[in-house]
């Protein structure tokens, strides 16, 4: 197969750059800076959390690059960015960064996984302050499901040792790759520093050698997260902490000015939850507004359910009732088309990457 000339000289460009990073590093004798991860405050009665912001991409830059840089993971990358070439974006392009969340339905307590959008949720306190902290993750591509359910964490361990199952292994040896029975920490274990194991034998959420995959369905069941990511996440998540699983393409949120759906395309061999259309988008609007009528642009949620750019967009306002008896239904403004100006920040570091 012959690349294109503009990818071979992206990826040129950026092997030059990675060799003059390295040694540079390597002459000043600077560590990797610690990892600090993004928590947000969760607000009563609003289901949404972040911001949407946007950056300039570099010339020699690839969505990847930027979604490394960033903290998000490269499906999310793509489907905010239609118009842009993922493998060459261009200089000074402008990229969306998705870093505004429905918060999925569910328990929002301990870990809540929502692999439609390979993306994890850690539901913790700061004092008295509930937040949330959320990662990409990478998950089980569709031979290699992974597990939706309840499950706990089982056991913890720091520098973990792979024994591939001989499924794995037969796997592999298909391809001419043959792996040891145990593979023991360092750089060509695939679980990277940490692992959390989980109730449901045989499927962990761990770290990696290889981040360029994550926010893929590359896994085989695992959930797999950027080292700095479970660097940060391991130690504050005790033995016993409930793990949920869930497959939610289509989220619909309160938030204080009104009613947000996020919709994400279904995942490659989703048999379990094919795409029904408008039926399902419908169901779930009945559910999130049963307790809270709203008034809502049925052709936005067209084009919101259509373009599936996993990104919240207010697609009506809630219903408000005067008086008790006799009263009578004021309909909210319903919501300007398009997307709310994301921010825009002068660089591409939510925080220090390795």
């Amino acid at each position: 197969m012959q690349l294109p000339n503009r990818f071979l000289l992206s990826c040129r460009v950026r092997l030059r750059l990675m060799r003059s990073c390295i040694a540079v590093l390597a002459l000043a004798g600077l560590a990797a800076p610690a990892a600090l991860a993004e928590t947000l405050a969760l607000v009563p009665g609003s289901d949404l959390v972040g911001t949407l912001m946007t950056v300039r991409a570099a010339y020699e830059d690839t969505l990847t690059d930027i979604a490394r840089r960033t903290g998000l993971g490269y499906e999310d990358m793509r489907d905010a960015n239609p118009g842009v070439d993922p493998w060459l974006p261009g200089k000074d392009a402008e990229v969306l960064l998705p870093t505004r969340y429905v918060l999925p339905a569910g328990i929002r307590q301990g870990i809540l996984v929502n692999i439609a959008e390979y993306r994890l949720y850690y539901f913790t306190r700061v004092g008295d302050r509930p937040v949330v902290a959320t990662f990409p993750v990478s998950i089980g591509r569709m031979d290699w499901a992974t597990p939706i359910g309840v499950h706990r964490i089982l056991s913890k361990q720091a520098q973990p040792t792979w024994y591939p199952p001989e499924s794995i292994r037969a796997e592999h040896a298909a391809d001419g790759d043959i792996l040891p029975k145990a593979i023991p920490p360092g750089p060509k274990n695939p679980l990277g520093d940490y692992a959390m194991r989980l109730s449901s034998a045989g499927y962990l959420i761990h770290g990696t050698n290889r981040s360029v995959g994550i926010g893929m369905q590359v896994t085989h069941g695992c959930i797999r997260m950027y080292p700095e990511d479970i660097e940060w996440l391991f130690p504050k998540v005790p033995v016993g902490t409930p793990v949920q699983i869930v497959n939610q393409p289509y989220k619909f949120g309160w938030a204080p000015d009104g009613l947000y759906l996020e919709v994400h395309p279904h995942l490659e061999g989703d048999a379990g939850a094919g795409d029904h259309g408008m039926t399902d988008v419908t169901a779930l609007y009945v559910r999130a507004t049963a307790e809270r009528p709203a008034r809502v642009d049925w052709d936005l949620v067209e084009k919101v359910y259509r373009e599936k750019l996993g990104i919240p967009v207010r697609v009506g306002g809630p219903v408000q009732v005067a008086g008790v008896e006799g009263g009578h239904a004021v309909d909210a403004d319903l919501p300007a088309r398009g997307l709310a100006s994301p921010l825009r920040r002068p660089e591409a570091s939510k925080y220090p990457r390795r």
